[in-house]
């Protein structure tokens, strides 16, 4: 072949991948801007559907648990079965549950529809970085993250804001439901251009599955959840306490099947040996319960402006924009500047500048009442997106930091799982910490108020959260040791902070590559 036809050849190929890079980073925009879209038309969806509170939390908190589920599944299935093509039919199925939520007829619907959008998610998301690793050579990467990092930044102020324009609208009298309707023509882009672009791959000594791993956390968090969001509704029955009970036995018998997992075929579905790794275990601590006060806020807070307050989607979206800037803002500072020159102090800073914010809040909301505007809103909020900032992007480097590089790939993964998982506790949390102070029975001014003083409820018990938070940080390393490097975990310095935080502040799922990645995946066709 002549130089001119090399040339030709590498200008085509070097086009392609850039293209497929396109294509999942439009992906993964779209996953995380879904998993906060929703949010903002909470309440439109009440009033539209006539959704009961509980079934509002299990359309936010049943997409959480889902994709907490099967995420790390997802990415041993693209290893096994080849990433390309799990991609695609996760792409697949989150544009046809899509388009289920959007047409959902009543509030059962969209539960369901929302719980196959989060198992798809689990399928799409994590094929994305390592798609991108076996596409991209090591020195192209740093780029490639700087990228993603952008990417999920405008995530972070399209998310909300997005949702609040189309609800507003009410394009062509649909309401809330173009929310999930915008989903169909990028979902079908995708799924046209990736099955022409993306290249094959998967790993060449993948583990196996461990469906009974999967099936046994999923049960124990469904024992623990679903009679959370329930149990006010319906007076709290003793099934319930039962069952949130039967939960501990359930993970307990979870950890007894990992631990034989792991002797047997060496493929559990959660390494347990890292554990023994102390930066980890509170590193873990720390990505469940900062998940849990995440997921507390951001619902009681939406249903705070728009049931409390009666603000508008639009105007309680735009009210979130300074939060998320500070969120971005604090997250590359943090990176860049601060923790390399003090280590662990800055997370601590975090959780400490966030408390300050919580309670600015509280004062705030204490002394205006009914009468408080945006702007008198946006000091307490930049404080608090601040102090996100500032956990969120270092925080995996910290908990990966003492990791050995063998078990990276896992670890990154689980980090990932139990934020998600914390998120979806939190919601179901909504139940005890909200609603028990809203009293649906009281006259409209009666009930308005009863909604600021539950918003003031669950803010308290966010300031408590945040406090255990920064106690648990203690047994994170003073100083980031060394950075595992293995395939599929994104753990270089700067990439896997750039990309720091999705659009509710949690952190961002694309970094949740594969759990079982190889050195060296191998590429077909």
């Amino acid at each position: 072949m002549s130089s001119q036809q090399h040339a030709v050849t590498g200008t085509a190929s070097d086009r392609r991948r850039w293209i497929a890079l396109a294509i999942v980073m439009t992906a993964a925009f779209m996953d995380l801007v879904d998993a906060t879209i929703v949010n903002i038309a909470i309440p439109s969806i009440e009033r539209d559907l006539g959704a009961s509170f509980g079934a509002i939390q299990w359309i936010t908190a049943g997409y959480a648990l889902a994709f907490a589920a099967g995420l790390i599944t997802g990415g041993r299935l693209g290893d096994i079965y080849g990433r390309k093509r799990l991609f695609l039919i996760g792409i697949t199925v989150f544009t046809l549950s899509s388009a289920l939520c959007g047409l959902a007829p009543d509030s059962g619907t969209l539960v369901a529809a929302r719980l196959i959008q989060g198992v798809s998610a689990a399928l799409m998301v994590p094929q994305v970085l390592a798609i991108v690793h076996v596409t991209f050579p090591a020195h192209e990467r740093g780029k490639v993250f700087g990228l993603f990092g952008a990417v999920v930044g405008l995530g972070a102020v399209s998310g909300p804001l997005l949702g609040a324009l189309l609800t507003q609208w009410d394009l062509f009298g649909l309401g809330w439901r173009p929310i999930f309707l915008i989903n169909l023509p990028v979902g079908v882009a995708g799924i046209v251009l990736g099955r022409r672009f993306i290249s094959e791959s998967r790993a060449p000594k993948a583990l196996r599955l461990d469906l009974v791993g999967v099936a046994l956390v999923t049960l124990a968090l469904l024992m623990l959840i679903y009679p959370l969001t329930r149990g006010r509704e319906l007076d709290w029955p003793l099934w319930g306490h039962l069952c949130m009970a039967g939960s501990v036995p359930v993970f307990a018998l979870f950890a007894v099947y990992e631990r034989y997992k792991a002797r047997r075929d060496g493929s559990p579905l959660v390494e347990l040996s890292l554990f023994r790794v102390k930066s980890f275990a509170a590193g873990i601590a720390v990505q469940l319960t900062f998940g849990v006060a995440l997921g507390i806020y951001f619902l009681v807070w939406t249903l705070y402006m728009q049931y409390g307050l009666g603000w508008t989607p639009l105007r309680a979206g735009l009210t979130g924009v300074p939060f998320s800037l500070a969120v971005s803002v604090a997250a590359g500072v943090s990176v860049q500047m601060l923790v390399p020159r003090y280590g662990r102090k800055v997370l601590q800073a975090g959780a400490l500048t966030m408390a300050v914010g919580v309670l600015l809040y509280l004062w705030e909301a204490d002394r205006y009442g009914m009468a408080v505007q945006s702007w008198q809103m946006a000091m307490p909020l930049v404080v608090m997106g601040t102090g996100m900032g500032l956990i969120v992007a270092p925080l995996t480097d910290a908990v990966l930091s003492e990791v050995p590089r063998e078990h990276a790939g896992s670890a990154s993964g689980l980090i990932n799982t139990t934020a998600q998982m914390g998120n979806a506790l939190g919601l179901g949390l909504v139940s005890v910490v909200f609603f028990t102070r809203v009293d649906e029975r009281a006259a409209p001014s009666g009930l308005r108020a009863s909604y600021l003083e539950g918003f003031q409820h669950s803010l308290w018990w966010v300031v408590a959260v945040l406090g255990v938070i920064f106690v648990v940080m203690f047994a994170l390393p003073a100083r980031n040791g060394h950075r595992p490097e293995t395939e599929g975990a994104k753990t270089t310095p700067g990439a896997g902070a750039d990309a720091g935080t999705t659009a509710d502040g949690s952190p961002a799922r694309l970094d949740a590559a594969e759990d079982t990645a190889e050195p060296e995946p191998t590429l077909v066709g």
